[in-house]
């Protein structure tokens, strides 16, 4: 999960999260499609997280929806570490009386972001494909980017972020936000059936395909299945394949009962234990070992109310 994304094409008002070099202790956030709302290995305190349902017409947009809000001491700053997960996101910034909307794109880098004073907002994770069914914008124009809300929604919705300003309480405003979107759907199309098929099929539990495998089993080009993640997705299926396999190698390590590290890169589809390495610093940061040295167990975190 992102709260909000380090790169913006239009400087984004207030920022209150920021990329910083690590010069003091880190949290972690880990968020897996599957996960409950504190999942294994994240430390950020589970208090201070809150989940929504999605209503079953706008699931096809949006997987998960959550709003966060913490008080930090005066003169007192957090660093917290963002896995990616390779989604695009709605973030809305509430500070001071006033509201802000972000569409982050995917990315396939952890985010370090900068905490302190009065943090409060909402994060909705957007499914694949959405950013094209929603603001009719392919997903790779997006990548690796956070643009103002008002930038790409069209007029009629432009006045969201007041409507949220007026709001009492986060369970309004996340019905808000939901309404706007599931009146802003496109219908969707077969290609987006393809791409979510195309996805799964690389996925760390469908065996080692390749993408020209995988085209001749759709009976597409290989340029084509290209095309179809770069709209739908942002990523390259390279970089997505990447992704799966880092999340179910995190998997792995949750229920290994030891890690010697030789053998889970083989059972997560890493060539040796090497590339398991030079995997995690790249998209993570951290090597495995350091990653599990700052994760918590499933008990030391409890996951917050869900809230429909």
């Amino acid at each position: 999960m992102l709260r909000l994304d380090c790169r913006h094409r239009s400087l984004p008002s207030p920022i209150l999260f920021a990329v910083t070099e690590l010069q003091m202790p880190e949290r972690l956030f880990i968020r897996l499609p599957e996960d409950p709302l504190c999942a294994p290995g994240t430390t950020v305190p589970a208090s201070t997280l809150t989940e929504f349902s999605v209503p079953a017409a706008l699931q096809p947009a949006v997987a998960h929806v959550m709003a966060y809000e913490e008080r930090f001491a005066p003169d007192r700053e957090v660093v917290e570490r963002v896995l990616p997960d390779g989604a695009s996101r709605l973030l809305i910034v509430l500070h001071d009386g006033a509201a802000s909307i972000h569409v982050a794109g995917a990315r396939a880098n952890p985010v370090l972001l900068t905490m302190s004073g009065h943090m409060h907002g909402l994060s909705v994770t957007l499914t694949p494909g959405a950013t094209l069914g929603l603001f009719g914008i392919p997903a790779n124009e997006l990548a690796g980017l956070t643009v103002q809300w008002d930038e790409i929604a069209t007029k009629a919705y432009r006045d969201v972020p007041e409507q949220l300003v007026a709001a009492n309480d986060d369970a309004t405003r996340v019905q808000q936000v939901l309404q706007s979107l599931q009146a802003m759907q496109r219908p969707s199309d077969s290609s987006r059936q393809l791409l979510e098929y195309a996805a799964r099929r690389l996925g760390p539990q469908m065996g080692d395909v390749s993408v020209r495998e995988l085209a001749a089993e759709l009976n597409l080009s290989e340029r084509r299945v290209q095309q179809l993640f770069a709209s739908h997705i942002g990523l390259a299926p390279s970089v997505w394949r990447r992704l799966q396999r880092l999340h179910g190698t995190l998997r792995l390590l949750r229920t290994a009962e030891t890690h010697q590290w030789s053998e889970v890169a083989l059972r997560a589809g890493y060539y040796d234990q090497s590339h398991l390495i030079n995997e995690f610093r790249a998209l993570c940061g951290l090597t495995p070992k350091q990653l599990l040295q700052r994760a918590v167990s499933d008990s030391s975190n409890t996951t917050n109310r869900n809230t429909t």
